[in-house]
């Protein structure tokens, strides 16, 4: 399988020789030339798998260049229960990603019980494996560079903390983070990870990640990599766990799923589309937004009007306080019909204005495309919070209840829908006893997290103070 660019302006490359490269030369993101496909009757196949088997099976598809066993190796390693045994009580952690229904056809997908207690886990850790795989095998290094907005950085940490051959420098919104997020980062004390606290917004440090990766001689010389969902291989490894939501669901190949999916990046539900286009029975992607609406109101009108970092908001759910989403973009490449010159175009425009608008065709096919969307307040995020606790007596944290407020606006008489979790709600304990009055339980090995010393670099919103701090950090 071959990988293009987004934007068309370098050859294209297989799957082993861009995970480690983030962002293309010319600025785009990879995808594949064209999406693999499974038939009903391999999806039939598929059914009674376990998690590491099925990822086999799933990253297989995308990675034809390495060799099966590898995949298999890493994923065996990745998805066990030694590694997802973090989560909270009851949970069945043989399945990894176990689904939940809280009322006949509607669940939730548990995806925070891995070492940082966040869905990004369910992908970072694979990475962990297949970049030292891959490192071991070039007989090279790596300096990753990557921005958080709460949950991805400490994924990112934990995965590749005491790797061999890998550094991680990884920037996140000074201010703008829950204290249990900014703990699980900051407390870490290994040789071969760096935490900068940029002085303004998420969508400021992504700026600042491709800025310093479209520095091309900087990122040759620095061998500068990526963890962000900009990175292909991340992308993938979500797709899986659609995979298994919608087996563990249904019991006929031919049976509809929806999905609720809380976004900020845009690559969680990116990988559903992705998952759709394969074959998987996807009715409808419902997109979960909070009071930063960009993709909102995308999906309701085909404008994508992007916000400057004064007006991309603080809210409850800090993990979607983006108003760039870098993985949009592969999803209007696939509207363009994979045409990189109507997306040089209309990305363009949006250098320019700071926002365009699609054409009435382009405007159809997002319509055909099954992608909905609804957004959510503060309020709502407590009432929801509140309502699922007295309802069902599960405890979920605020960005999942973006998701659980969408598809209750949105689902329509008998549909089917999973919401996919954020994180556990320990991370977000002011939110959660805001809405039921108590703090939730800390998982067992977390009790002193906020206690514990942290190491912190913060600089303001400058790629040269980034790069600067690379430099004196790495050799080249």
């Amino acid at each position: 399988m071959q990988y293009v660019s987004t934007r068309g302006g370098v050859p294209a490359a297989l799957y082993s020789e861009i995970v480690l490269q983030g962002l293309a030369r010319d600025g785009g993101l990879y995808v594949p030339r064209e999406y693999p496909k499974v038939s009903k009757q391999t999806l039939k196949s598929w059914r009674g798998l376990k998690y590491a088997n099925l990822a086999t099976a799933v990253t297989s598809l995308f990675a034809q260049d390495m060799q099966r066993s590898a995949i298999a190796r890493i994923c065996e390693e990745t998805y066990s229960e030694e590694v997802y045994c973090h989560g909270r009580k009851g949970t069945d952690f043989s399945k990894i990603a176990p689904l939940v229904w809280l009322e006949d056809g509607f669940g939730i997908l548990e995806l925070s019980n891995g070492p940082t207690l966040a869905f990004k886990d369910m992908a970072m850790q694979y990475l962990g494996g297949l970049f030292e795989y891959i490192l071991e095998k070039k007989q090279t290094t790596l300096n990753i560079l990557g921005a958080t907005s709460g949950d991805t950085g400490s994924s990112a940490e934990y995965a590749m903390k005491g790797r061999k051959g890998i550094n991680v420098f990884m920037l996140s919104p000074a201010g703008r983070m829950s204290a249990f997020q900014k703990a699980q980062m900051y407390s870490l004390t290994d040789p071969n990870i760096f935490n900068i606290a940029v002085r303004g917004s998420f969508d400021d440090a992504q700026d600042i990640v491709k800025a310093v990766s479209s520095d091309l001689e900087f990122k040759e010389k620095y061998r500068i990599g990526a963890v962000n969902s900009i990175n292909w291989a991340r992308i993938a490894a979500q797709v899986v766990y659609y995979f298994s939501a919608w087996l563990q669901a249904t019991e006929s190949e031919d049976e509809e799923i929806s999905f609720s999916v809380p976004s900020g990046n845009f690559g969680d539900v990116l990988a559903g589309w992705i998952a759709k286009s394969m074959g998987l029975p996807v009715r409808r992607l419902i997109v979960a937004t909070n009071e930063n609406d960009v993709l909102y109101e995308f999906f309701r009108s085909g404008r994508y009007r992007i916000r400057d970092s004064a007006h991309t908001y603080v809210t409850s759910s800090p993990s979607m306080d983006i108003s760039k989403a870098s993985n949009f973009e592969r999803y209007v490449y696939d509207i363009c019909q994979k045409d990189p010159m109507r997306l040089r175009e209309l990305w363009s425009e949006l250098s320019r204005n700071g926002e365009f608008l699609l054409n009435a065709q382009e405007w159809q096919r997002v319509k055909a495309s099954g992608f909905v969307s609804a957004r959510s307040t503060h309020a709502d995020r407590l009432r929801c919070i509140k309502t699922i606790w007295e309802k069902h007596n599960f405890l979920i944290d605020p960005h999942t209840a973006d998701g659980i407020n969408a598809a209750c606006a949105l689902r329509e008489k008998d549909e089917k829908v999973i919401c996919l979790e954020t994180a556990l709600p320990t991370k977000f304990a002011a939110t959660i006893k805001e809405a039921v009055g108590f703090e939730p339980e800390c998982p067992q090995g977390y009790e002193d997290l906020l206690r514990r010393k942290q190491k912190v670099v913060e600089m303001d919103v400058s790629s040269d103070e980034v790069k600067g701090f690379i430099e004196k950090n790495v050799s080249s």
